[in-house]
This record gives C-alpha cells, sequence and structure tokens, in this order.
C-alpha cells in the first residue's frame, strides 16, 4: 500500500518513513500543505497522514480542498492540539482519524491499518490464491513446500498481483505504486524483483506463477502443478520490459 506522510518536522518524517516502510507500506513525504495537495490530488494514494501544522497551507486546508475535489484517500489527521473542539473541525472537514502528538508508533500504525481497512471492503490479513498464502502481517509466503520472509518491495508487489489475479498490471504502475511518483528507478529493477519472487514462488512450491504479457506487464495466474512444464523462462520476462 502507498502512503503519503506530509510532516514539516524533518526528523520526525524521517523516522516516521523509516517505520512506515518496515511495515511495508511505500511511503512518499512532503514537507509542506502545497506539497501535500498537489500529492493528494493525483488520487493514487492509500492512505493520506496529514500533519496541522505546515507552512504553505495548513493541514485543514489541504484537507478542505482534497475532499471539495472529491479525494476521497482515508486521511490520518496529526495534531499538537488536544482540545475537542479542533478535532470535531478536522471530523466535520472529512478527516477519517485523529492522533495526538506525541504519540507511540504502536498506535500509529494500528490507526494507519484500520483506516486503509475502512477505504473498500474489509482486507484480510491473510491473501490466498491456489496454495499460495501471504501473511501482510509478518510478510511471509507459504506453499506447499515452505514458508519464507519476503523483503519489503517482494512483498507490496506480490501483494499487488495477489489482489488482482489474473489481471495485468504493467511496469509503470508498479514503479508508481512501489518506487513512488518521482523515482529514478528504471524499469529493469521491476523485472529484477519479478524475476526473484518467481524462484521464491517456486522455492515454495506454489501453484502460481507470474507470466509476462510482452510490452504489457505481468499477471498472477494458477497452474497445474502435475500437468505443467516449468514455469517460464526468465528470458521471456526480460522480453516485456524491452
Amino acid at each position: 500500500m502507498r502512503l503519503l506522510l506530509a510532516e514539516d518536522e524533518k526528523e520526525l518524517s524521517k523516522a516516521l518513513s523509516v517505520i512506515l516502510k518496515h511495515s511495508n507500506y511505500s511511503v512518499d513525504t512532503v514537507n509542506n500543505g502545497i506539497d501535500a495537495l498537489d500529492y493528494g490530488l493525483t488520487g493514487s494514494y492509500d492512505g493520506i497522514i496529514l500533519d496541522i501544522m505546515m507552512p504553505g497551507k495548513d493541514g485543514l486546508e489541504v484537507l478542505s480542498e482534497l475532499r471539495a475535489a472529491e479525494i476521497d484517500t482515508p486521511i490520518l489527521m496529526l495534531t499538537a492540539k488536544s482540545t475537542v473542539e479542533d478535532r470535531i473541525e478536522g471530523l466535520n472537514l472529512g478527516a477519517d482519524d485523529y492522533l495526538i502528538k506525541p504519540f507511540d508508533t504502536g498506535e500509529l500504525l494500528a490507526r494507519v491499518r484500520a483506516m486503509t481497512r475502512r477505504k473498500a471492503e474489509y482486507t484480510p490479513n491473510i491473501l490466498e490464491i491456489g496454495n499460495v498464502t501471504l501473511n501482510r502481517e509478518n510478510s511471509e509466503l507459504s506453499a506447499s513446500k515452505d514458508t519464507i520472509r519476503l523483503t519489503n518491495k517482494e512483498f507490496q508487489m506480490l501483494e499487488m498481483l495477489m489482489e488482482n489475479p489474473n489481471m495485468l498490471i504493467s511496469t509503470e504502475r508498479f514503479l508508481e505504486r512501489i518506487w513512488g511518483l518521482d523515482t529514478d528507478s528504471e524499469i529493469n529493477v521491476v523485472w529484477t524483483y519479478i524475476s526473484t519472487l518467481r524462484k521464491k514462488l517456486g522455492n515454495v512450491g506454489a501453484n502460481v506463477q507470474i507470466k509476462a504479457s510482452r510490452g504489457s506487464g505481468y499477471t498472477l495466474e494458477e497452474f497445474d502443478l502435475d500437468a505443467a512444464d516449468q514455469p517460464e523462462e526468465e528470458k521471456d520476462q526480460k522480453d516485456t520490459d524491452k
């Protein structure tokens, strides 16, 4: 999942970004309200963490303008103010939740999880396709032979594929959602992670495989372990990104 973190205290922003990334979120960070509004208006986030006191525009202004533009991304407000009136104002403007500084990072993560679940239907902690399970709590991939822990970006890529089985996901979409709108990474990095994921799926005995559509992207599909040949050669994957 991709989050936008808008916090003008740079040290706090850096610390929160590390914590969120360690919990398998992709994070874009901004330090003022003008950038927060510009990024938020793209509608490409699963959640926004928005500090109230920021230069350029304060968090309440950003919140109000996002909702006026019909951006329905869940928004968690961070504030040093603890008065009920301040919280009521934000909630009336369309905030989904409030967290008062200073806060425990465990509570922040719990509120982010709850907020992003509310965006649509309830999202289970365990994703299942074929004989494969992916645990969102601990990033573990399991199938008939083994259980292994995925790295942050491996987890996020497989999560996207498992949330959209048999649907084509473009290389550009992976880059945008996982590496960020301002990434300098090239498309070859996507192939590198896809290649690693294919090997790990094979190692755990998965009956799903990542298939390449030349020049378009990737899909996750089930196959018959007993009847199938070996999954696609990686050279086909390389052709996808040419």
